[in-house]
């Protein structure tokens, strides 16, 4: 287990961006499914991921899960990224699921190959060593809420959101990860009831729950969510970068084993902490009564 512990905690290198980190628009961006923005000024840190399949309702199908998983693979790398959002670039809807339509046309033994390469992509997300938020301010079924359970918070709007494992009411069940995360968020007797009757929950009962973080008023630009997600990520943006990423590999991987070894993994985390500047900035700053300046090292 240390080999694999020690494998989750070793921090990204430094490589060159995503090509795509500015927030200008290009022809060869706006033609792609999953774009990419790296934000400016006081949002420096923060990257969004914009989910733009409009034809689709951004369904998860071949190019939008290739793209996503191309986009996930640089940015894991890039030092620069301290908040990853993911948000939709089509109101209305977060992300409508797996494309049905596509999954017609082929045949049993790719269904079961894709149906893998889905949970990849979830695997991939939820292991994104930066804190990630959903922004959902549309509907978000099935894979499209298996997507936002694979982040590591969750922000929707109270009425425009609508969420639920629905697969049960097309003859499915989930299986991108939604049978594990589900339980872990609401616990297995909540989660039972609401894949057995495939339930769509509005943003405020998924609040109620505990499924989402925040629940707030839809606006008239129909991105109300994703404002709230962007001030939740401006909260993280200044706190040391080493101490928050490793605070996620400790509660990740702690509440995946006993209370021992959640500790002992607590620890290794803690002292891989120690030496880095960003800790003796922040007791530097503590003692000169200033703010800290992090750098992430």
């Amino acid at each position: 287990m240390l080999r694999v512990l020690t494998s989750a905690l070793r921090l990204p290198s430094p490589r060159r961006p995503l090509e795509a980190r500015g927030c200008a628009a290009n022809l060869a961006a706006a033609n792609r499914e999953i774009q990419v923005c790296a934000l400016a000024g006081p949002d420096q840190g923060i990257t969004e991921i914009l989910m733009n399949r409009p034809s689709a309702r951004n369904a998860l199908g071949n190019v939008f899960v290739s793209e996503l998983l191309e986009a996930l693979a640089q940015l894991r790398e890039d030092r620069q990224v301290r908040v990853l959002i993911f948000r939709s670039g089509v109101k209305g809807v977060f992300c409508a699921g797996a494309d049905l339509k596509e999954r017609e046309q082929m045949s049993e033994a790719e269904v079961g190959v894709f149906v893998q390469r889905l949970r990849g992509l979830m695997n991939e997300i939820a292991a994104f060593p930066a804190p990630t938020i959903a922004a959902m301010d549309g509907f978000a079924l099935g894979g499209g809420l298996e997507l936002a359970l694979a982040c590591d918070l969750r922000v929707a709007a109270a009425s425009s959101a609508v969420m639920g494992l629905i697969e049960t009411t097309r003859g499915l069940l989930p299986g991108a990860g939604g049978t594990q995360r589900l339980p872990r968020c609401l616990g297995v007797a909540l989660a039972k009831e609401l894949i057995f009757t495939g339930r769509r929950l509005s943003g405020s009962q998924a609040q109620a729950l505990g499924l989402v973080n925040h629940a707030v008023a839809q606006n008239e630009e129909g991105n109300a969510a994703y404002h709230r997600a962007r001030a939740l990520a401006q909260e993280i943006l200044p706190q040391a970068p080493t101490a928050v990423r490793l605070g996620k590999v400790a509660i990740d991987r702690g509440t995946e084993v006993d209370i021992a070894s959640g500790m002992a993994i607590e620890g290794i985390c803690y002292a891989q902490n120690i030496p880095t500047r960003d800790r003796l900035e922040g007791m530097a700053a503590f003692r000169e009564k200033r703010p800290p300046r992090f750098v992430g090292e």
